[in-house]
């Protein structure tokens, strides 16, 4: 059998494996689709990882330097590829209870031809309903993290909204804040792919940022007043200083995407002030998080999985291309590395 991994910066390849035995507590999943991420993973597999030369200390809660001579923490030819995947189980432990052979499911997982999960006390597992979409269930990951930064965002009926960057998690924010009842939903990204894409899923506008000035298309939509809330998904510095132009008064920049250092010319000296911007970072999986302990990590989880399989939030048109297996080292080198621009997420056929 065969997994996808990187073997080198850049370099993604198959290679053989055995699986072991099953523990009492696991199932096994015959996988059927699969997708990797596209933000943090590909980070990783490029080797430019913002921690590489860093580790967490739990006594800390912050990341510290690593010693000096000490791991990378990224061990290329052990590096495997993928985030979500789709498949049947074909085996279960004598432990588990809750799931069947036969049983449709959805987990976090690696690009390969079987995967081995633990199945009691772990709701990460998800059952799949009868007919639900596979392309919903793989955007699970994404789901969340665009949840997260809406709610930090306060999103409310009437309220103005700009989401920035298109990929996975600006898609689906620009439809929770829909549907959240924002009056005008407008969308930044410089691809007119997925400024379409937007469109037909809840945004009001969308703008080009290389070739407008953002902040001002959206003070001119807003007769002047400014954005409510201000999503940034890119983390691009100049989405950042745009965003701090085109916010109102008071309103709230929710930073979600894990942002480079900004270079030089980077201003929070002007807007910064006179619009009084507030800016909060939203991350789905850290805790506490600012609603704790009404809202924690598996409510943000159950929640997500609930409006993807009952069709309240619709990814199909976010999952392209879908190439098989065989393809899919070649295909993650030219569509999540090489070729960002060609492709939202994408799928993997086995």
């Amino acid at each position: 059998m065969k997994k996808l991994v990187a073997t080198a910066p850049r370099v993604a390849e198959f290679v053989e494996y055995q699986d072991r035995s099953i523990d009492t507590d696991e199932v096994k999943i015959k996988v059927a689709f699969a997708s990797p991420k596209h933000g943090t993973e590909v980070v990783d597999f490029r080797g430019v990882s913002p921690f590489i030369d860093e580790e967490f200390s739990a006594e800390w809660n912050m990341f510290v330097p690593r010693p000096e001579g000490s791991s990378r923490g990224i061990v290329f030819g052990e590096f495997q590829l993928g985030n979500m995947v789709v498949g049947e189980i074909v085996e279960k432990g004598s432990a588990v209870v809750d799931y069947e052979i036969g049983d449709q499911v959805c987990t976090y997982g690696p690009i390969m031809e079987t995967v081995i999960v633990k199945a009691v006390d772990n709701y990460k597992l998800r059952k799949m309903p009868a007919g639900a979409s596979w392309k919903n269930a793989v955007c699970y990951d994404p789901a969340q993290f665009a949840m997260s930064g809406v709610r930090e965002a306060h999103v409310r009926a009437g309220d103005y909204v700009v989401v920035v960057g298109l990929g996975a998690i600006g898609q689906i924010a620009i439809q929770l804040a829909k549907k959240a009842g924002a009056s005008l939903v407008i969308g930044i990204d410089p691809l007119e792919h997925r400024c379409e894409i937007a469109r037909r899923h809840g945004a009001d506008a969308t703008f080009d940022p290389t070739k407008v000035d953002v902040g001002l298309e959206v003070k001119k939509m807003t007769g002047k007043l400014g954005a409510d809330s201000i999503i940034e998904t890119s983390g691009n510095a100049a989405a950042l200083q745009a965003a701090l132009r085109g916010i109102a008064y008071g309103g709230t920049i929710s930073y979600v995407a894990f942002a480079k250092p900004f270079p030089e010319g980077f201003n929070l000296g002007r807007e910064a002030h006179f619009n009084n911007a507030k800016i909060v970072f939203a991350r789905a999986s850290s805790e506490p998080n600012p609603d704790y302990p009404r809202w924690n990590r598996k409510r943000i989880e159950d929640t997500c999985w609930e409006l993807l399989m009952n069709g309240y939030l619709d990814c199909t048109e976010l999952i392209d291309p879908v190439v098989s297996f065989a393809e899919s080292a070649e295909s993650y080198m030219k569509y999540v590395d090489q070729n960002p621009d060609l492709s939202i997420k994408m799928g993997i056929e086995l």
